[in-house]
């Protein structure tokens, strides 16, 4: 098939338009992420763990089991006990993110700063942004940046990837049943607000694979406390589910049971598969939450 010269020119005009689009809306993006990431990397004093390396790490006092090689006697001989020197791991370990990009993550209450969505791009690319600096490999699930890669360029590939807009978003988001690294970990951004039938079989999926990981609830406040009351229209973001009723607040306990029941799923499913999971709410600082997944992903078995 041939393409003619205005098609062409009318095709590059709107790549432009596109690309143009996404790097203004990335560096604002990115440097809002490595401001975050660099306020939680003051408070924290890195990832480093005893493993196989060649750069010391530190002493500790030997303790059954430990084998005659691995006592260091000169540290030893200066007290009554026996030391172990151990060395820092230096093995880059995968970290494997999907922020629900579903029209449902649009949502934003009249009071809240920023969208589910915003929320979730901002505390992926800043996890990005602290797990690179630290040498580890990282992948953005369901985009073009899903190959675990480490180092600025990576970056680069996410951050562009979570400013794209995708004209095909489900209503609800369902995380990728992707691959995964042996022994990587995971971390999952999203309301968790769809068919338990689609969302929980995805999340198995990781947990089956040798992964451990972090679910991160995102939700907005109004979506807690359910203010409506009166004759309400409930509409889902995508538009595909609607409702009408004339005493919303009567709604108000049934809803809550199932938003209870809903968090008490994610909960139940994180303890039988030591997964860990926190609720955030936009009306929070990103920065609790940034620090808590940092710190839960170091210390993830």
């Amino acid at each position: 098939m041939t393409i003619s010269p205005s098609e062409r020119a009318k095709t590059a005009v709107l790549l432009r338009r596109d690309s143009e689009k996404i790097a203004g809306s990335l560096p604002p993006l990115l440097a809002e992420a490595e401001r975050l990431a660099f306020t939680v990397a003051m408070g924290v004093h890195g990832r480093k763990r005893a493993g196989i390396g060649e750069n010391f790490w530190q002493y500790r006092r030997a303790m059954p089991g430990d084998v005659q090689t691995a006592v260091d006697w000169r540290r030893s001989g200066r007290s009554d006990e026996m030391y172990i020197r151990e060395m820092e791991w230096e093995a880059a370990q995968t970290v494997s993110i999907w922020a629900d990009d579903a029209a449902a993550m649009d949502y934003k209450g009249p009071k809240a700063p920023r969208t589910k969505r915003d929320r979730a791009v901002l505390l992926a690319l800043a996890l990005s942004v602290l797990l690179v600096k630290a040498g580890e490999r990282v992948a953005l699930l369901g985009t073009n940046a899903a190959q675990p890669r480490t180092g600025e360029n990576q970056l680069q590939r996410m951050a562009m990837a979570l400013a794209e807009e995708n004209p095909d978003r489900l209503d609800y988001g369902v995380p990728p049943m992707a691959r995964y690294a042996v022994s990587g970990r995971a971390v999952f951004l999203s309301d968790f607000m769809g068919a338990r039938d689609d969302v929980f079989p995805a999340l198995t999926h990781a947990a089956d694979r040798n992964v451990a990981g972090c679910f991160v609830q995102i939700v907005d406040d109004t979506e807690e406390v359910f203010p409506f009351d009166g004759r309400t229209i409930f509409q889902s973001v995508g538009g595909t589910v609607e409702f009408e009723t004339q005493r919303a607040k009567a709604l108000r306990e049934a809803y809550q049971e199932r938003l209870a029941e809903r968090r008490e799923a994610l909960e139940v499913m994180a303890r039988r598969t030591g997964w860990r999971c926190l609720v955030h709410r936009t009306s929070e600082s990103p920065r609790k939450a940034l620090l808590w997944l940092y710190m839960a992903i170091g210390g993830l078995k």
